[in-house]
Order: structure tokens, then C-alpha cells, then sequence
């Protein structure tokens, strides 16, 4: 069979090591890490990423390597020796698959906090505060950098003794960019003022580790070439800067990214998400590889791989970095090779994963629910060994049609029924909302898979229960979701829900009060989606602050666009009553903390409160079924089986929004670990 995309499957070799293709997951710290150290959950991640055909699985993104970076979101700690043995490890099960594995180093400088840990002081070439983590750093003096230095090459001697290919220096945002960027460094020393002077710290270094770790390992450095902010760092100073590193011989690679990730506009640059083009930044990776002849790795919202393949064939890059889209689905090299690209599950880049590390949980991926969960959730569905069952699936919103491909892939006969008249549920009304217009990618696929596994999909059918008891059923799964709630306002009969604005059904208003008591994305959503239809928009809420469930490469874009198209931002306010008043509606809304009533003259009022369970089927059903509707809570959180009903019976479950308002990755997540065993 003649390979796609040839160009990434050319193997390339860099120093002692020979990569297998030019695809690669770049170093990325998802929270992971069990006190500090890369255990079976970190490993199994990485594992399925090396068996499903990538060349280069980087891992422990920003790992700590002294007492004053303290990790901020569960990183590994490279700076004692007893994580040796923990990386052993991990590499041999990474590379019993054919597969390469690199750490990243990194000291956080002024991008961590005091307050935990030792509770020591942040440090930084300068006392400059980063707003992002928002401390204080101490001014490092010479014994800080000599120490510091000592630390990194300690570090880069334990990578080595833990059986690793290589590791990289983090100088993105983190202690040595810190020094790289005029924004940060002030010092008058021999550490700032020239492009040579602010190498200084990250050359010395680089010699360091060198010297600790001299044979059979490869080092590199991850950097931005321009910080896209007026006093940091740019273009020239990062081009001038790495030439100072390559010359010197200190690098064997290079991991260029675009942007700065010191605040929260810069960090949705970084890492980009769906509002953003694909590949933003490659064509300016390009000029780095030109300029050094080192090898050069790149990751940036790659997502799939005719641009993967372009990046590579057209000479940006050696190695292209796939890393979120190796969240969604490891096996994409797998499938690929296999001839079938088509099943691919590709990221859509709604940075959930991300976002779910800044407000302090593990990364989760919005559409695929076994990555991180490699322990009790598959990637790869067998089939049972047991019985082929009847299956009936009502609702093909994200909950049903994984139940459904779920099912099938065990082999079962599945039905599922939807009364639209095409599966996806509310990401349909979620996609036309402005720039998240790629989760309906989500749907996609799932109606790919299950249209490929051979479901009878059966479209504008409204179930009854007399129709699922006629299929004789073994196991039926409720996935009918939810309606708007709009209950919680007085005057309820005069507002309109954002699915009635987004669907069409109501047409947006001239001036309009948009009250979200949500704090996810579909207020914000709304609300852009309201402006851009020429409304006047006041976006209320009884949070502190706008779309406060997100993390900062979401809930920056969203305030990007909604100061843009001039939305009034109201933080703080209930939304008590609604009522008419002549042609218009009267909005009486309260300040939760300081309990003062205002009063709004508007001609709509779009309320989000979430949803209600979709649940009269399933009651229907209930007192019907063998196991009486019945989850068990504690099988489902453990991920083991779910006890069926006795035999002559069917079993019935509800997943998704048909039993509590939630998001896209509860409602899948539900539907994988009912199913995977049945």
C-alpha cells in the first residue's frame, strides 16, 4: 500500500537516535504526575500514544528541578534522585513500542506561586510581576543563578540516568525566557541590556547540563521568536540569541513556538484554540529552520495531517508536533497506516484539556474520555465475548451516539433512534454560535463511526415507549438530554432561552439582556452571537466575573470578542423578575453582595440556566426494566461493569443531559463506561 503523506514517514536521525516518522506529541504537563512522580497513569498515557505509531512521545512538561518553582499544576519534579527509577519506568514502556521519549526541564521563575510548598519566594532576572500568577518575584543574585544552574544540570543527569533520549530547556515564558525578555529583565549586570547579555543565563545552562549529561543524549530548547508584545521580545533579539546557543554547539534541536504565555491574552496566542486558523505560526517556524540548519520542532494547532504533512514536506519543520491532536485519538498514526484516515478522530481545538490544568484539575479531552484514563477506560473497544444483545438508543446528541458506537463496536445489534432531523443534539446550536463553530467536528465523527459500525440509525422518529418495548429490546440507554430552564426568573413566560435565539426560532432583539447564571461558554456565546446580529447587548451574570467556569485560553478569546463588538459586561447581579412595560420588558436585577435593585428597559431577555432533564421516557420505562433504571454509582465511578437485570428483561439507563445539565465530555463519559462492558 503506498503511504500517505510520504514525507511524514521519512525517518529522521538526530544524533544517536533514529525517529521512525516525524510525528511527535511535544512535552505538556496534564496534571498527572503522583507526588511528583511519572506513575502508571502518566506512563499508560504516554504508552497509548507510542502504540498507536507516533515517533517521539515528549512528556513532563515543565518539570521543576528546584525548591523555589514549586509546581502550579501537578508537574513531575526532576529535582531529587528518587524519580530515577519512576522514569526507568517509563521509558522502557514507551519504547518497547518503537518509540522515543524526552523530558522537558524548566525552573517556573515568577510563573509560579509562594504560597505552597516551602513556601519561598518566587524569583526572576527581575523584580517584574507576571499577571498571570500574579507573585512578587525576588531579584536573583549570583548565588541564585549558580544555584540554579546546578539544579538544571542535576536534573538533565537524572533524564539521563532514567534510560530517556533527551530533555529540553523551557525557555517559553518560564526562567530562562524570563532573561531572554527585555519585558522582564532589567538588570544591569552581565545578565541583561545586550541580546548576549540576556543568553548569558540560559548558555551557561546549557553547558551545564551538557557537561552532566555528555553522551548518547540529545538536548534541545523550546523558545518563542517573538513574544508579540511591544516590550518583550522579538524577532531579531530571539534570532540573535539562538545563534549565540547553536554556535556554542549546546543544542541538538530547536522547538520553536509564536507568542508570550506571561498573561491570559498571551496564553490563548500560545495555545491556540478553535477560534484560531489552523498552523498559525508555521510559515515563521520556517524562518528558524532556514536561518540554522538544526533540527527543528514545532507544535501549535496542528490538528491534522495534510497540515502536518505540509509543514514537513515543505521544509518548516523536521518534526511536527500532533500533541492535542494525540489527545483526542493516539491511534491516529495507527489508523492512518491502516488506510483509515477517515476514522480519525480529529481535535477540534476546544481547549478544554488546557484549560482544565489552569483552574487547577487534571486535562481531560473535551471529546475522547478514555485519554487519562487509560487504567479503567479503552481507546480501542473490543468485542464482547459474551452474547450479541439488542440495544435501543433514544437521542443521538454526543451521549447516544457514543452509547451507539460503543455498543456496536462490542458487536451488538444497535437501534437509535432521534427525533431531529440529523443527529448532534445541542452541539448543533453550540456550532452556530460564532467562532466554535468546529465542535460540530465532534458529531461528525461519532456519526461517522456509527454510520461505519453498521447502526440502524433511525432520523425524525420521535420514541415511544411502546415502540422501543416492540424492538425487544436487551439494553436500552436514554440519551434524550435536556430543555432549556428558564424557570429561575419571575415572569418566565416573557423570556426567551439562548436554543431559541441560536435555532432560529426567535429572532434577536434590537436591545437585548442576556442573563447567564451558567458561567460556561454558551453565555459569552450568546452574547457574540446576539452582537454580531446587530443587538445591543448587556451580558448579566451573579458570578464574579464573565464565563468563570472557563480557563484562560477560552474565557480570553470570548472577552476579546465581546469587548470588541461592545457588550456591556454586568458581574455581580441576579436576574429576580421580568415583566412587560408598553412594548418593552422591565428587568428588575439585584447585586448579590451589596443587595441593591436596578431596574433594565429592554425588548428581550435571553436567560441560560443550564438544562432539565429530558426524562419522561425513561419514567415510562422505569418500573418496566429488569434492573428498574437503576445505575450503579459506584460500578460507574470505578469504571467497572454495571450489573444487568435478570434474563427475559431489559436493562434500562439514562446518561448525558437526560439525568443532570452538564457538558459534552460527562455526557460521552457516561456512555463509554455504561457500554464498554456490555
Amino acid at each position: 500500500m503506498t503511504i500517505p503523506y510520504p514525507a511524514l514517514f521519512e525517518p529522521l536521525t538526530i544524533g544517536h537516535l533514529r525517529l521512525k516518522n516525524r510525528i511527535m506529541s511535544t512535552s505538556h504537563a496534564p496534571a498527572y504526575a503522583e507526588d511528583g512522580m511519572p506513575g502508571e497513569r502518566y506512563r499508560r498515557y504516554h504508552e497509548e500514544k507510542a502504540r498507536g505509531g507516533i515517533a517521539l512521545s515528549m512528556f513532563g512538561g515543565s518539570s521543576t528541578i528546584s525548591i523555589d518553582s514549586p509546581p502550579p499544576f501537578g508537574q513531575i519534579d526532576l529535582g531529587d534522585d528518587r524519580v530515577i527509577p519512576w522514569l526507568r519506568s517509563f521509558s522502557e514502556c514507551v519504547h518497547r513500542h518503537g518509540c522515543a521519549t524526552m523530558i522537558q526541564i524548566t525552573h517556573m521563575g515568577r510563573r509560579t506561586g509562594w504560597n505552597s510548598h516551602g513556601w519561598l519566594p518566587t524569583i526572576a532576572p527581575s523584580a517584574v510581576r507576571e499577571p498571570a500568577h500574579r507573585s512578587f518575584p525576588k531579584a536573583m543574585d549570583r548565588d541564585d543563578i549558580e544555584r540554579v544552574v546546578g539544579d538544571f544540570a542535576a536534573a538533565a543527569g537524572r533524564a539521563r540516568q532514567g534510560g530517556l533520549d533527551g530533555c529540553e530547556l523551557s525557555v517559553l515564558g518560564h526562567l530562562g525566557g524570563q532573561f531572554w525578555s527585555p519585558a522582564v529583565n532589567r538588570r544591569t549586570d552581565g545578565y541583561g541590556g545586550s541580546p548576549a547579555n540576556r543568553a548569558r543565563f540560559t548558555l551557561e545552562t546549557l553547558a551545564a547540563m551538557r557537561e552532566r549529561a555528555p553522551d548518547r543524549f540529545l538536548i534541545g530548547m523550546r523558545f518563542t521568536m517573538d513574544e508579540l508584545v511591544d516590550e518583550g521580545l522579538h524577532e531579531d533579539d530571539a534570532m540573535e540569541i539562538v545563534r549565540l546557543h547553536v554556535d556554542a554547539g549546546l543544542v541538538d534541536f530547536l522547538n520553536v513556538t509564536v507568542g508570550a504565555s506571561f498573561d491570559h491574552a498571551g496564553l490563548s496566542f500560545t495555545v491556540p484554540n478553535m477560534s484560531h486558523p489552523i498552523a498559525p505560526h508555521i510559515d515563521k517556524v520556517k524562518r528558524v529552520r532556514d536561518a540554522f540548519g538544526v533540527p527543528v520542532f514545532h507544535a501549535n494547532r496542528v490538528a491534522d495531517l495534510t497540515s502536518a504533512h505540509r509543514a514537513v514536506k515543505e521544509g518548516c519543520v523536521d518534526m511536527i508536533g500532533m500533541t492535542r491532536a494525540h489527545i483526542a485519538d493516539p491511534y491516529l498514526v495507527a489508523k492512518l497506516l491502516r488506510g483509515e484516515e477517515h476514522r480519525v478522530r480529529t481535535c477540534v481545538g476546544a481547549g478544554y484539556c488546557i484549560d482544565r490544568i489552569y483552574v487547577g484539575a487534571d486535562a481531560l479531552c473535551l471529546q475522547n474520555p478514555a485519554t487519562g484514563r487509560e487504567r479503567t477506560m479503552p481507546h480501542v473497544i473490543e468485542p464482547s465475548r459474551g452474547p450479541r444483545r439488542k440495544v435501543v438508543v433514544v437521542g443521538a446528541g454526543p451521549a447516544g451516539l457514543e452509547a451507539a458506537r460503543v455498543s456496536a463496536s462490542r458487536g451488538h445489534d444497535v437501534v437509535l433512534f432521534e427525533a431531529a432531523a440529523e443527529p448532534g443534539g445541542q452541539v448543533r446550536l453550540a456550532a452556530r454560535a460564532t467562532w466554535r463553530r468546529d465542535l460540530i467536528g465532534i458529531v461528525q465523527w461519532l456519526a461517522g463511526e456509527v454510520e461505519t459500525l453498521g447502526v440502524d440509525l433511525r432520523l425524525g422518529v420521535y420514541a415511544e415507549a411502546a415502540g422501543i418495548l416492540g424492538e425487544d429490546p436487551d439494553v436500552v440507554i436514554i440519551a434524550t438530554g435536556g430543555l432549556p430552564n428558564t424557570e429561575c426568573v419571575e415572569g418566565a413566560e416573557h423570556v426567551v432561552s439562548l436554543w431559541d435565539v441560536l435555532s432560529g426560532q426567535v429572532q434577536p432583539g434590537s436591545k437585548v439582556l442576556l442573563f447567564d447564571d451558567h458561567g460556561d461558554h454558551q453565555g459569552p456565546s450568546g452574547a457574540e452571537f446576539l452582537a454580531g446580529r446587530g443587538a445591543k447587548v448587556e451580558l448579566a451574570t451573579p458570578d464574579r466575573s464573565i464565563a468563570c467556569e472557563l480557563g484562560a485560553t477560552n474565557f480570553s478569546v470570548h472577552l476579546k470578542h465581546l469587548h470588541r463588538a461592545g457588550v456591556t459586561l454586568t458581574p455581580d447581579v441576579r436576574l429576580l423578575s421580568v415583566r412587560p412595560k408598553g412594548n418593552a420588558l422591565e428587568a428588575r436585577m439585584r447585586n448579590v453582595y451589596s443587595g441593591e435593585s436596578s431596574l433594565r428597559t429592554v425588548d428581550q431577555v435571553v436567560v441560560e440556566h443550564g438544562t432539565l432533564p429530558a426524562a419522561e421516557l425513561f419514567h415510562a420505562l422505569e418500573a418496566r426494566s429488569g434492573n428498574r433504571g437503576c445505575t450503579d454509582l459506584d460500578a460507574l465511578a470505578r469504571g467497572a461493569a454495571q450489573p444487568l437485570g435478570p434474563a427475559g428483561t431489559f436493562s434500562l439507563f439514562r446518561v448525558g443531559d437526560a439525568v443532570a445539565s452538564r457538558n459534552i465530555h460527562a455526557a460521552l463519559y457516561d456512555s463509554l463506561r455504561i457500554c464498554k462492558d456490555l
